[in-house]
């Protein structure tokens, strides 16, 4: 079986679900997969493959994510890098695709990702903190736009196209 690390960073459970569905579904394709949080991930190089994900805040990825890159660059260059955000949140907010921000969008090119993902987000007025999220998740923001058909395609095309090169 071919080992994936899916690693994901976020404040609030939103972007940890995300990862934990996709690792169902590369699972469900005969992978065998860790998920871990990105501030946990040591060394990259027993994986096969790897995903990142993490949360957006005011359209920023969380510091341990891009960590994440920036200390294993030169490993998660010679193999295959799948990128997804979460965090647009409302009815109305969530564009086909939001742009990485600068620093990340350097790292993804310099390790040559696959074009990053961007799903909808979680925002719990229970347990949003700080100014901004509290008035954020009192208004129509609030609530979980998470598209899980769509989180599920997206991984269970990262999972053909694992197996794919380990079946030749």
């Amino acid at each position: 079986m071919t080992a994936v690390l899916v690693a994901s960073a976020g404040k609030h459970g939103g972007t940890r679900g995300i990862a934990e569905v996709i690792a169902e579904e590369l699972r469900a394709c005969g992978l065998t997969v860790d998920v871990r949080d990105a501030a946990e991930v040591d060394d990259v190089r027993e994986y096969a493959a790897v995903v990142v994900g993490s949360a957006l805040y005011y359209w920023r990825w969380r510091p341990e994510a891009v960590r994440l890159l920036e200390r294993h660059t030169e490993a998660l260059r010679s193999r295959p890098v799948w990128l997804f955000h979460s965090g647009p949140c409302g009815p109305d907010v969530l564009p086909p695709r939001v742009s990485l921000p600068a620093r990340v969008a350097l790292l993804a090119a310099a390790i040559d990702a696959e074009r990053t993902a961007t799903f909808g987000g979680r925002l719990d007025p229970a347990t949003a903190r700080g100014f901004a999220a509290r008035i954020l998740a009192g208004g129509r923001r609030a609530g979980d736009f998470r598209d899980w058909h769509r989180i599920r395609a997206w991984a269970r095309d990262i999972g053909r196209r694992v197996r794919a090169p380990a079946q030749t």
